[in-house]
């Protein structure tokens, strides 16, 4: 089982966006693909946003990252 869950992933991501507007996250594919893209950036040699990173896996830390709020899920339009 993934902890943190995909609820409260999404929650997080979501946590910055004004009531009335669009999430900037709907579905568990949003969150599989930016923890992916992540991972892929600290296995090509990124630095790690969070300290207790040594020891874990990519796809472990990019989660992590993501729950902390360490990194940013960026719609179309912010790109």
């Amino acid at each position: 089982m993934l902890h943190p869950s995909y609820s409260d992933l999404m929650k997080v991501v979501n946590s910055e966006v004004e009531p009335g507007e669009a999430p900037v996250v709907n579905s568990r594919y949003s969150i599989v693909m930016a923890t992916s893209k992540r991972a892929r950036q600290l296995i090509s040699g990124e630095k790690p946003l969070i300290s207790k990173a040594s020891g874990q896996k990519p796809l472990s830390t990019a989660v992590e990252e993501l729950n902390q709020g360490q990194i940013k899920i960026l719609t179309d339009e912010d790109e």
